[in-house]
């Protein structure tokens, strides 16, 4: 018998290509054998890592299909002709009209992988959601098989690098820090984020700075009125990195203050539990998945009004005793997290999907 991970694209450092490479350690840990398959293998990743799909040789009818599904492709339809039980490991669509004005091919892409879900739903022999958002999604694309929760794998020992001491070397000062870590995508609501920024700068503390760290390939055109908005708001201290490299990432956690999120769909954001790793308190909207992957942790935001958040900013950081609180919590809600944890979650679930106990709700 073997089990494998299928998936149209993997990519090396993004949070589905992290789980993915590390299900496959989990998998091979415990003896099975397994490989992953794409259709698009990204380069960066170490040599080995994945196979071209069409190498993947004819299963039988006792192998384990686990396909990751989080947009619209080709191999999502193709998936269900192949033989074996397959399983949808499901990790989110985006809706498309928050792409709509800004990237039409990423719209029709997102619309089209809805479509998708809702065949593949009805056809996998068991499905696993890495959040109870997604479990729900599942639900109301007429899954009837059995659903599981399971988190994604975050690779937390990587956070124990070194960061780039140029970028702390840089920052490391007296200004207060605010950051969220994301693709500049419509769906994140940085404009929000800027908002409530500018409010906090002009009002409250001067001496403060936004680092918005996320690639804006693809939606130049939200990117742009982003930062025409904060010129229009004559704001300072913006700092768009675009993509960078994973030490400078670990350095801006280290240099934050807070993080703020006011996105207004996400399945999981990993980011949220990053910043619990650095122990940077979190606030963001609670929205989608938002509250699932905070647990009762954190701040949640009822809304995005930005002087609401501005003074939940002035809070965390000028009231220690409070910003303690948030951050013992924090420290308890990222054990649920412990990788230890999810890989015997993991391993239970195959024994169950082995041991035939698929199509049960």
């Amino acid at each position: 018998m073997r089990i494998v991970q299928v998936l149209p694209t993997i990519a090396f450092g993004d949070a589905i290509g992290n789980d993915v490479r590390g299900l496959k350690t989990v998998l091979r840990d415990a003896g099975y054998d397994t490989d992953i398959y794409a259709r698009v293998i990204g380069e960066g990743l170490p040599r080995g890592t994945a196979k071209p799909v069409e190498e993947l040789r004819e299963l039988k009818s006792d192998d384990i299909i686990l396909y990751h599904l989080s947009t619209g492709d080709v191999l999502n339809r193709q998936v269900m002709e192949f033989t074996g039980k397959k399983v949808i490991i499901y990790h989110n669509i985006t809706p498309a009209d928050y792409f709509r004005k800004y990237n039409f091919q990423t719209f029709k892409l997102c619309r089209q992988g809805l479509q998708e879900a809702k065949e593949l739903a009805k056809a996998a022999d068991y499905a696993i959601a890495d959040s109870e958002y997604h479990r729900q999604d599942l639900l109301r694309y007429g899954c009837t098989c059995r659903i599981d929760v399971l988190p994604i794998l975050i690779p937390f020992e990587d956070y124990r690098k070194t960061p780039d001491a140029r970028t702390i070397r840089k920052y490391e000062d007296d200004y207060t820090n605010i950051l969220f870590v994301g693709r500049i995508v419509p769906n994140k609501k940085q404009e929000d984020i800027i908002a409530a920024f500018y409010y906090y700068k002009k009002y409250i503390n001067p001496k403060s700075r936004l680092i918005l760290i996320g690639t804006t390939a693809g939606v130049d055109g939200y990117w742009s009125r982003l930062e025409e908005y904060a010129r229009r708001l004559e704001l300072e201290d913006v700092i768009f990195t675009g993509a960078v490299r994973f030490d400078e990432i670990l350095a801006w956690y280290r240099l934050a203050d807070v993080f703020l999120c006011m996105s207004e769909h996400e399945g999981f954001c990993v980011p949220l539990l990053e910043a619990m790793c650095f122990d940077v308190p979190v606030i963001a909207r609670d929205t989608s998945a938002i509250a699932g992957t905070l647990g009762g942790s954190g701040i949640l935001l009822p809304d995005n009004d930005p002087m609401v958040a501005a003074e939940v900013i002035h809070k965390v950081v000028s009231d220690e005793a409070f910003r303690q609180k948030i951050l013992k919590n924090q420290r308890i809600r990222l054990a649920d997290f412990d990788n230890e944890k999810i890989r015997k979650q993991f391993l239970d679930i195959m024994e169950r999907i082995r041991g035939e106990g698929i199509n049960l709700a």
